[in-house]
Parts: C-alpha cells; sequence; structure tokens
C-alpha cells in the first residue's frame, strides 16, 4: 500500500502522523500496525492512534525528534495493514421523535425520504476507528455518502448520552452527555461509556458497529 505519510511536529514532544484523503480502513489498519510497533521502541512514551493519523509521544530525554520522525517514515513504507479482529456490535435504535430532533432536517438537506435515511444508515457496518472527541465516542467509518450532511452552525449546549447523531461524513453515538453539533437522528439505550465496568468504553479501535432500527417516531 503505497501512502504517503506527512510528518508534523507538536511541541518538540511528540510527533504528528497523518494521511491525506479520504476515510479508508485500509489505511486505518496500516496506522494500528504503525502504532502496534512504535509503541515499543524505547524512545516512545505513548501512542495514540486518530482517524488515519497517530500520535507518538516521545520520553523526554529522546536526543534527537527528527531521527525518530525518519524512523516512522521508514516503519510506514514497509508496515502491512493489522486487522484487527474486533467484536461485532449490534445497536438498536429509535429514529426520530425527541431523540432524533435532526432527523428531518437530515432528510430534506439530502433529498431523501425518512424512511430511505433510517434505512440507509441502519444497513451499512461501521468500523470503528479510534476513540476520542469524549470518553467513549467511536470515530465510525463507513457511512454512506448520501448520507453526509453539515454540522449545526451553533452546537447544542446538552446532547444526552446515547442520541445518535450525524457530523459531516461521519456518524457515531455520544457517549456521554454534553455539547454536540451533530445532527440528532435517533437514540440508543446502550451506555457506551460506564466507569463502573471493567472495560468503562463498548467500542475499541477494530470493532464494528451495526444500527438495528427498533422504529421511527414521529
Amino acid at each position: 500500500m503505497s501512502v504517503e505519510l506527512k510528518i508534523s511536529f507538536l511541541a518538540g514532544s511528540a510527533i504528528i502522523c497523518e494521511s491525506r484523503g479520504p476515510l479508508d480502513v485500509v489505511r486505518q489498519a496500516k496506522f494500528w500496525a504503525l502504532s502496534r510497533v512504535v509503541r515499543d521502541w524505547p524512545e516512545v512514551e505513548e501512542v495514540v492512534p486518530g482517524m488515519n493519523s497517530l500520535m507518538v509521544v516521545l520520553k523526554p530525554d529522546v536526543a534527537s525528534v527528527p531521527d525518530v520522525a525518519a524512523m516512522l517514515l521508514r516503519e510506514w513504507r514497509h508496515v502491512e495493514p493489522h486487522n484487527a479482529e474486533g467484536k461485532v456490535i449490534e445497536v438498536p435504535v429509535i429514529y426520530g421523535g425527541e431523540r432524533g430532533l435532526d432527523l428531518a432536517f437530515v432528510a430534506k438537506h439530502t433529498k431523501l425520504s425518512v424512511e430511505e435515511v433510517v434505512s440507509i444508515h441502519a444497513a451499512a457496518r461501521y468500523n470503528v476507528y479510534c476513540l476520542g472527541a469524549h470518553a467513549g465516542f467511536g470515530y465510525l467509518g463507513g457511512m454512506d455518502s448520501r448520507l453526509e450532511t453539515p454540522r449545526m452552525d451553533k452546537p447544542r449546549l446538552s446532547v444526552p448520552a446515547g442520541s445518535v447523531a450525524i457530523g459531516g461524513v461521519q456518524t457515531g453515538v455520544i457517549a456521554l452527555t454534553g455539547p454536540s453539533g451533530w445532527r440528532l437522528i435517533g437514540a440508543a439505550e446502550q451506555k457506551f461509556f460506564d466507569p463502573t465496568r471493567e472495560s468503562p468504553a463498548l467500542l475499541s479501535p477494530g470493532d464494528t458497529l451495526v444500527f438495528r432500527c427498533e422504529r421511527i417516531e414521529k
């Protein structure tokens, strides 16, 4: 897989590796593979996978950050994608209603009916690329491009946990109640983050998420 890697530096203590272009699960799997290799390097404190990206946090005593960057570029050219065999999680969703206030907006923007939006959204299998934004929130790849809808100009100050939403080319489930500018299309009952569980986050990178329509509320 020949994909250019862009390197940038963060305050001399971290290296950001990015791959420009549309979301791609094969490219993401290459970043997963790179993180598995790099995390064991003596110069590395921590690795943080992102959406088609990787942040490499360096130890304070690293003598030459550019040398580590050169090592990353060499490794990227040779590392093969790591296909994480994650779990498949089915998420029943009640679309529309008080928890899906923007479903009609998404339908109007995409020039689809509400039923078509729900059918397309629930038909896909979504790859969990990484966790971020807030605890337990999974960045998903795999949404049908027909559902692409811009985020709100002014975010809502409080969106309930469990809200299923669309933001641009992505969809996801809000894991913790808080502000969000994503368009709300429904609600799930599962807890996507619970600090009392042994593994607080329901999702992990490499998992597959499937939405199932319970019903559509007006």
